[in-house]
Order: structure tokens, then C-alpha cells, then sequence
């Protein structure tokens, strides 16, 4: 009962609380914007960057990524596994509870158990929750479910796979894995999605689509900092829908926001050939960082989407291989960007990552006149026979499919552009609705395996993220081997030999065509502290907190203290 005294407690004091103005005599409210809305904050369906980030506040799962990008402890609190590698097991932290709910007994969070593990890692296999997910164990667990994932006792998780796959600990940091109680599942349903339950450091309060999303503390949550202290610092999270990123980024320099990521037409003026200006350094704190993100135009590759036009010009490799030369990427990135990215002439690995190699993957670089030659070879000299192509993306993309279309043009291809906003968009290509679309790859951990998941022919979206549908043969034989591969050996020699001629089947093929390798743009307030960026741009807020006045400048005065 004291602890449901406590919770009502604080729910005055918050409520008690509302309207203030980030540590400003009041709460710490962290505030970010996220344009292109969020579909879901159920983690079963976390399949952007979005909802990612909103329930990495509100989940746990067994592992997380560390500072270097390397799977560690999180409600596990240790692991082991045996000779063969295809039996894992975890003992489950004691003492981590579920956020206070109604969902349970007098709406007090119950203790996580190996138990909850089993249940929500079923759930993503289901057909029934339809996850996006689902591919993480799919064809890498044991084949049935129940023998996959088994509770030894209360506090013991085994999991068991078909065979060893060396990338598996970091699928388990994935927010597809995160532990979610069946009681909330059972009384919410669908809505669930609207009203999630997990364990992490802040907790669900209201989700007012397209406006806002408000986060509150955890008072319970079971982390404490590396001093002992109590985590998270912040009172909670705020996060804005402003789908206009020059909106946002004028939100941000009024002081309504505490960050934004990315690069919007106003914020151009922070960046000369890709270096930040020094004026806008004292400013603001700005971090640029190599991103594993990689952004590309894809095909549908599935006859059956072109009812019966089995000879549509998207399904001809050759055909796909001009427009690939037909595209300026340098244009992208210098014009466009402001010089934030990395041109993409070689595969689909990001060259964040330390298998990318440009010299044994080669790309395609912009060559009109070869694009111009291939259409004459297949008949569709200067666009000649070719049916109405659209090319379908969302709406802060604009100015790239703008100068996509431009390029296409120049060789003779008329392109409409269709824009809609991201969580269409995004729905339309996951159903196989879109011949022709924007697309990117956000890597859920730093291993080129995870980009070579979107060609696995057994990862057909929407509950995989092979949306193009591609399938061949010899790149599936080359993607089961590779993942029994050691990637411990010094050199990674063998295991990256595997990564390049999958890219180089994928460069050949073409079933996408990459533009360009991202890099991270965060913006954020002198106030805040304890916000960390890496490549895998996650949003990690446990840590973070507001600087007491005088604080803001510290590093900065200990950087100049340096010179």
C-alpha cells in the first residue's frame, strides 16, 4: 500500500505541475520534435527511427548497446552460452517491475519474470500481432516456439537456436525484443499500441496523434548511475509532431524545443561544405557523426504487383542499372545537403561501418551518357515506349525526389512524384503497394548482416524488411553461410569476404539504388548534459539531465583552458 500511496503522490505533484518550463523553477522536461509522425508505440511494431526512440524511454530488453556499440547486460544481468553456440542463457536482473498500471492487481507494476520474456518474444512470432519483427527470430530460433524459448525458472531464460548465428546477442538489443507483460496485452488489445506498459525510465501518459507525446518519470525505475545516483534525472519527456522541419528548427532557436535532429532548409545555414560554422558552435551543442543509415530508391521486384505486365521496365536489371547512373549523387550531397553524407557509389553497407570498402564493392557514379546508351540497348531510347512511372516518397524528401525526377529526366524518363507523409509512406511500400520508392536502413547494430537482411528471401515485408522482394539464390546461400561465421578472428577477413559479394550482388541486381550514406545532424541545448550520439543514433534520455545555471559552458571553457 505504500507504494500505491507514493504513485498517487506523485501523480498530484505532476498534475500539480503542468505548464512549466524546463528546469526553469519547475520540472525538467526534456522536448524534442519527430517529423513524419509515429504509428505505434507498441515495440512489436518499432520499424522507424520514430518509434524507436519512443520506446527505447518506456522498454527494457534483456541486452543494450554500450558506448562502443557492443551488446551488455540490461534486465540480463548476466549470460552465458554453451560449445555450440545455439543455446543461450540469461538470468533474469531481480527487483525490475513493470510500470504501475491498471492494468495489474490495485494498478501496482508486478515483478519481470524469465516468464514475461517467453510471452513477448512468442508475441513477435505470432501471425496474430503481425510484427514487423518477426524476422529477427524467424529462421534462427528453434522452429518451434515453445521449445525456443524456455523458462527454467523464475529468474532463468533459455533460448534456443537452429543454428549459431554470431550477430544474435545484438538482435536481442533490438526494441523488437523488448519485454512487455501480457496483462497489459490482454486488457488493452490493439490499443496497446496507444497505452504501453514496459519497464524503462519513463512511463506512458497521454499520445495525442500528430500533436504530442508526453512521457512521465519512472519514481521506480531499477537503474541507477555509475555514482549510485537514481535514474532518469529528467522529470519527463515531451515529444512535438512538427512535420515542417524549418517549424521545427524555429521552435528550436525560439527555445520551445531542447533538440532536432537532421537537416532542414533553415538549418543549412549552420553548415559550409559539410563542417559546421564556429558561430553556431557557441550557440548550440551540435554533433556530426558517421550515421549507419544508408538511403536509397528501391524497386518493387514482385511480378504479381504489376498485374500481369511481366515485362514492366522495373523488373529489368539493366533497366534498374541506368537510373542507378542516371543519378547525381554528388548533387545530393553537396547541393542539397550542404555536404552532410557521403556520396553512394558503393553497396548498401554504410561507410560508417569497418567492413564497408569501396575498392572491393564499386558502386555506380554518375555517367548520363551510359544511362542513355543502356535505354537505346532496351529499346527505350529517349523514354520511348515506357509506361507512366511513379516515384513515391514522403513529404521532408521533397527536394530529393524533386532533383531525382530532374536527373531522370535529362536521359528521357518523365517520373510523377507522389509525397505522402512518412507513416503512409511507409505502410504503402511494407504492403508492397510502391514499384518505385524512397527507402532507407537505419542499423539496429553496428554488423553489415543486419543491412543484408533487407534482400533474405525468407524476409519478405511487412513482417520482414525485405521490401523490394528480392530473391536470389546464391546471395541467400551466401547470408545463412556468413552468419555461422566467426567475426571474433583478428582481421575479420573470411566474414567481410562474405559481406562484399553479398554487395556486389546487390550493386549488379540493383534492386535498390543508394544515394548516399548518412551522416547524424543532433542539435541540441547548451542546457542539457549527459546526451550521447554514436553511429546507431539512438535517443538514450535515462542519462540525461538539464545543467544548473553556470554549468552550460563548462566544456566549453575546458576546451579553451586547453588551447
Amino acid at each position: 500500500m505504500m507504494r500505491l500511496y507514493l504513485s498517487f503522490v506523485a501523480l498530484v505533484l505532476l498534475l500539480a505541475s503542468c505548464g512549466n518550463q524546463n528546469g526553469d523553477g519547475g520540472k525538467k522536461i526534456f522536448r524534442y520534435n519527430q517529423t513524419g509522425g509515429l504509428n505505434s508505440l507498441d515495440p512489436a511494431q518499432a520499424r522507424n527511427r520514430a518509434a524507436i526512440w519512443a520506446t527505447t524511454q518506456i522498454f527494457n530488453g534483456l541486452l543494450e548497446l554500450d558506448e562502443n556499440m557492443h551488446p551488455t547486460q540490461s534486465i540480463a544481468e548476466a549470460y552465458r552460452w554453451d560449445s555450440t553456440e545455439t543455446i543461450y542463457t540469461f538470468t533474469i536482473r531481480k527487483g525490475v517491475h513493470f510500470h504501475d498500471d491498471p492494468c495489474f492487481p490495485n494498478g501496482i507494476g508486478r515483478e519481470v519474470t524469465a516468464e514475461d520474456f517467453v510471452y513477448s518474444f512468442k508475441r513477435i512470432l505470432s501471425a496474430k500481432t503481425r510484427s514487423t519483427g518477426a524476422w529477427i527470430f524467424r529462421d534462427k530460433v528453434h522452429p518451434n516456439p515453445d521449445s525456443a524459448f524456455v523458462a527454467l525458472d523464475r529468474y532463468t531464460l533459455q533460448i534456443r537456436l537452429q543454428r549459431r548465428f554470431h550477430p544474435f546477442l545484438s538482435i536481442l538489443t533490438m526494441p523488437y525484443a523488448f519485454v512487455v507483460p501480457h496483462e497489459a496485452i490482454e486488457k488493452y488489445g490493439d490499443d496497446f499500441r496507444s497505452h504501453p506498459v514496459g519497464t524503462g525510465p519513463f512511463k506512458f501518459r497521454e499520445w495525442k496523434e500528430g500533436e504530442r507525446l508526453v512521457l512521465d518519470k519512472n519514481p521506480h525505475y531499477w537503474k541507477k548511475d555509475a555514482e549510485g545516483k537514481q535514474l532518469p534525472f529528467l522529470d519527463g519527456v515531451e515529444v512535438r509532431f512538427i512535420n515542417d522541419p524549418n517549424t521545427a528548427y524555429r521552435e528550436f532557436t525560439a527555445g520551445k524545443l531542447d533538440f532536432i535532429v537532421g537537416l532542414s532548409e533553415n538549418a543549412k545555414e549552420m553548415i559550409a561544405n559539410g563542417k559546421i560554422k564556429e558561430e553556431f558552435k557557441k550557440k548550440y551543442n551540435i554533433d556530426k557523426v558517421p550515421y549507419m543509415n544508408t538511403e536509397y530508391i528501391g524497386f518493387q521486384l514482385d511480378p504479381t504487383a504489376y498485374k500481369g505486365d511481366t515485362t514492366h521496365p522495373f523488373l529489368k536489371k539493366k533497366f534498374r542499372q541506368a537510373i542507378s547512373y542516371a543519378i547525381n549523387r554528388d548533387e545530393i550531397v553537396n547541393i542539397i545537403r550542404n555536404g552532410l553524407g557521403v556520396s553512394g557509389i558503393s553497396g548498401v553497407t554504410p561507410a560508417a561501418l569497418p567492413s564497408f570498402d569501396s575498392v572491393v564493392v564499386k558502386g555506380y557514379s554518375y555517367n548520363p551518357e551510359k544511362a542513355k546508351q543502356i535505354l537505346k540497348e532496351l529499346g527505350y531510347e529517349g523514354g520511348k515506349g515506357l509506361p507512366k512511372l511513379k516515384l513515391q516518397t514522403y513529404t521532408t524528401d521533397k527536394e530529393i525526389a524533386e532533383n531525382i525526377a530532374k536527373n531522370l529526366k535529362d536521359i528521357g524518363i518523365t517520373v510523377e512524384i507522389e509525397m505522402n507523409m512518412f507513416v503512409k509512406h511507409q505502410q504503402t511500400v511494407d504492403e508492397g503497394r510502391a514499384l518505385f520508392f524512397r527507402g532507407s536502413w537505419l542499423g539496429d547494430y553496428p554488423n553489415a548482416e543486419n543491412y543484408f537482411a533487407m534482400f533474405y528471401s525468407k524476409n519478405f515485408s511487412p513482417t520482414g524488411p525485405n521490401k523490394t522482394h528480392f530473391v536470389n539464390k546464391e546471395f541467400d546461400r551466401l547470408y545463412v553461410e556468413a552468419q555461422e561465421k566467426d567475426d571474433h578472428d583478428e582481421d575479420h577477413h573470411l566474414l567481410y569476404q562474405y559481406y562484399h559479394k553479398m554487395d556486389n550482388i546487390i550493386v549488379e541486381e540493383s534492386p535498390i539504388i543508394v544515394l548516399y550514406y548518412d551522416e547524424i545532424l543532433r542539435i541540441y541545448s547548451k542546457k542539457i548534459k549527459g546526451l550521447k550520439t554514436n553511429s546507431s543514433n539512438m535517443l538514450i534520455l535515462e542519462n540525461v539531465d538539464f545543467a544548473k545555471p553556470g554549468e552550460e559552458n563548462t566544456a566549453e571553457k575546458k576546451a579553451t583552458a586547453k588551447k
